[in-house]
């Protein structure tokens, strides 16, 4: 259930603020955690410090099997700062996408800036953001600012820029080539949000998401100033899979994601008017990933087979590696094996 911890203003003063000054809008920082104990107090650091206000911040813990929420409760106890806390703990597991709209649908602010448990909002990130949001009239719908990546243990660090989205002008520049995306460094309209929805449960790609709802509305722009130290290694990043077993349960999981992914893109696309080109650019992926759910849930050798001989519009080298994962996942064993024992 969400709590409110906040320590300045009442609902009637916040209002006031924002009446009086139209310049600065309420932003509202929808931070969200699942399994990052030890990482989510800096989050959470990163959030409080934040220099801009009116703002209030909504942190929530997706059902963690860990101790993130007792990690939670312990980084906020003993803020007396100015910005309005809102905590909430899932009663289960929903989901990167589903978590998210349910904090927007919590919130109160024009603009929602998303981070995550694992990474870091430098002090000036709101600011900056409303600053830039401000000098463009408040056109935008989404912007995303690029980000410094902590270092690593090589000790390797860098600048990260995600795709100019300022070039996404309409539905053929999205389809021509989808951009490259940290969700961590989203922020929002309301408008937005509002417009079309929360977003299903199940679909994973939040930014892919958000961008196309942008990008069919008011426009999706890039500010080119790292406002979010980012861990690479956190739950976006590459998994090493030790076994076939491994990889198969996440191709399923996978498959899974990207058919929920499609329904979503579908639904926005008929909101905004572009249903018939959208269902025509996703026949492929759909194929590819009707194939993949039935291949691995067809019971039998013999169904298996007939279905990657049978089955259209989809390439056959991804049909005979799909089907060897489901029918014969021993084939692929040695060279799993070979993999770990050159990467010890």
């Amino acid at each position: 259930m969400p709590q409110d911890h906040s320590q300045d203003q009442g609902p009637a003063e916040r209002s006031e603020q924002r009446v009086n000054d139209a310049s600065r809008p309420l932003v509202s920082i929808l931070l969200i955690a699942y399994n990052q104990a030890s990482l989510v107090g800096d989050a959470i650091g990163g959030a409080l410090a934040q220099t801009y206000s009116p703002l209030e911040i909504l942190i929530s813990d997706d059902c963690s099997t860990d101790g993130t929420w007792a990690a939670i409760e312990a980084a906020v106890r003993d803020y007396r700062g100015p910005h309005r806390l809102v905590l909430n703990r899932n009663e289960q597991n929903v989901g990167i996408s589903a978590h998210l709209s349910k904090l927007a649908a919590m919130s109160q602010g024009d603009l929602l800036v998303v981070a995550a448990g694992d990474d870091v909002s430098v002090p000036e990130r709101c600011a900056r953001l409303v600053d830039c949001w401000n000098a463009l009239g408040r056109r935008p719908d989404l912007i995303a600012s690029d980000l410094e990546e902590f270092e690593s243990a090589a000790g390797q660090a860098g600048r990260i820029a995600p795709t100019d989205l300022d070039q996404y002008k309409n539905f053929d520049d999205w389809a021509r080539e989808r951009p490259w995306l940290v969700g961590a460094a989203h922020a929002w309209s309301r408008r937005l949000f509002e417009r079309f929805g929360p977003m299903l449960q199940g679909a994973m790609a939040e930014d892919q998401i958000m961008t196309f709802r942008a990008v069919m509305s008011g426009g999706a722009h890039s500010l080119r100033e790292p406002l979010v130290r980012y861990r690479r290694g956190g739950l976006s990043g590459k998994k090493r899979y030790r076994t076939v077993e491994q990889f198969i349960a996440r191709v399923k999981l996978t498959t899974a994601f990207g058919l929920v992914e499609s329904e979503q893109f579908q639904r926005d696309a008929q909101i905004a008017g572009v249903g018939e080109p959208m269902r025509a650019l996703l026949v492929p992926k759909l194929a590819r990933e009707h194939y993949a759910r039935d291949v691995f849930a067809a019971r039998g050798f013999g169904a298996k087979l007939a279905l990657m001989l049978r089955t259209p519009g989809v390439k056959m080298g991804f049909k005979i590696r799909m089907f060897l994962y489901a029918a014969c996942p021993c084939a692929y064993r040695p060279f799993f094996a070979l993999r770990n024992f050159v990467k010890r």
